[in-house]
C-alpha cells in the first residue's frame, strides 16, 4: 500500500521559508517520479513541481521557479520542497503525489 506523510508545514511570515518532507513508503520510492501539488482555500488543485527518477531532472510551475527547490533522497524514502520567498497567495495545502496517490497533505499560510 502506497503511504505518503507529509510534514513541515506552517504559519510564516511573507518573505519567509519552510521546508516540507513527504515520507513515502510501500513501492519503491527511487523508480517513480514524484511531485508537490497544492491547493488554495476554494480553489482547485495546482501542480506546483516533480522531479524525475534517474537522474532527478526537476520541473516548476511558473508561479514558483526561483524560488522554490524539490529535492529527494532516495536512500531516506523522503520527498523536499524546500520553499522560499514566500507570498501570501503560497498559502495552501500541500501535497506530494505519486502516479495517482498523494498524502494528507500539510497546512502552509503566509500572512502577516
Amino acid at each position: 500500500e502506497v503511504q505518503l506523510v507529509e510534514s513541515g508545514g506552517g504559519l510564516v511570515q511573507p518573505g519567509g521559508s519552510l521546508r516540507l518532507s513527504c515520507a513515502a513508503s510501500g513501492f519503491t520510492f527511487s523508480n517513480y517520479p514524484m511531485s508537490w501539488v497544492r491547493q488554495a482555500p476554494g480553489k482547485g488543485f495546482e501542480w506546483v513541481s516533480t522531479i524525475n527518477s534517474g537522474e532527478g531532472s526537476t520541473t516548476y510551475a511558473r508561479s514558483v521557479k526561483g524560488r522554490f527547490t524539490i529535492s529527494r533522497d532516495n536512500a531516506k524514502n523522503t520527498l523536499y520542497l524546500q520553499m522560499n520567498s514566500l507570498k501570501p497567495e503560497d498559502t495552501a495545502v500541500y501535497y506530494c503525489a505519486q502516479a495517482t496517490s498523494r498524502g494528507q497533505g500539510t497546512q502552509v499560510t503566509v500572512s502577516s
